[in-house]
């Protein structure tokens, strides 16, 4: 289950894999030396919990998180072995994460090997989008899930050929609230604004975005046509996260796309 809302996972779908993802299922999963020695260990949903106590909920959920974060130990520590570098990129429905991730996959040719995995409730219409571009994708459909966890991210990467130095990018669910409580495995998270968002976002979802590492302002190529306030986006964003990093960026006209591939480069 989500810490935040409730949802669960009993219908997520990864590429490759034989079977859906329940509740009740324990296994071993190898890949090269990385292995996942674990069951799910999603809580019941609060409508089918009456009667639940508070402090007995507060427990369930600790125990989420915390079988959450030692799965992204065991990803980490992968991708650390092969010097992977992992971002998990969040935002709401709509950013213009995959044009993103399209426009900097076919920047990137020919400096390194990316490769994507791919969240969305349903559908692989963007992984398939990914794939036009020659880089390797992996679906997971979460089903009702409302955000990629470490367990899920782990599966996906077995079905990943993820060379030495090469780029991971994993797409979270569009949803800015539930993905900042999980980690991944990834070295960062980076958080996509749109202008054609509120400039208040930050303030309404401040969890994201101080988990965040960078906020990339995305649609930029739109500023002439909205009345939307970046510098006041800005001061929102490093109000509630003093150290995020900002890069404007447009993947219709490639602004501010050196400065984002520039951040890649110097971190990987």
């Amino acid at each position: 289950m989500c810490t935040t809302c409730g949802c669960g996972h009993d219908e997520t779908k990864i590429e490759g894999h034989a079977h859906e993802h329940g509740h009740d299922h324990d296994h071993e999963h190898g890949h090269d030396g990385h292995h996942h020695h674990h069951g799910h260990a999603y809580a019941p949903r609060r409508s089918h919990a009456p009667g639940m106590t508070p402090a007995r909920m507060l427990k369930i959920e600790q125990d989420i998180l915390s079988k959450n974060d030692a799965y992204a130990r065991e990803n980490r520590a992968f991708l650390a072995d092969r010097r992977v570098f992992a971002l998990n990129l969040v935002s709401s429905p709509g950013s213009g994460k995959t044009t993103l991730l399209c426009k900097t996959i076919e920047m990137l040719k020919g400096q390194c090997a990316v490769a994507v995995i791919e969240g969305d409730q349903q559908t692989s219409n963007d992984a398939e989008r990914i794939r036009a571009t020659g880089a390797p994708a992996v679906q997971i459909n979460t089903g009702k899930g409302c955000h990629l966890d470490a367990h899920m991210v782990g599966h996906a990467m077995q079905q990943l050929s993820l060379p030495e130095r090469s780029l991971l990018m994993i797409e979270n669910v569009g949803n800015l609230v539930c993905p900042a409580a999980f980690d991944l495995g990834e070295a960062h998270k980076v958080v996509i604004l749109s202008v054609t968002e509120g400039e208040d976002k930050p303030l309404k979802y401040p969890d994201m975005f101080r988990a965040a590492d960078l906020m990339l302002l995305n649609k930029c190529d739109l500023l002439p046509h909205l009345r939307f306030d970046v510098d006041q986006a800005i001061e929102a964003a490093r109000r509630v996260n003093p150290a995020i990093q900002v890069i404007r960026v447009s993947a219709t006209t490639g602004e501010g796309m050196g400065d984002w591939l520039a951040w890649l480069q110097a971190r990987r």
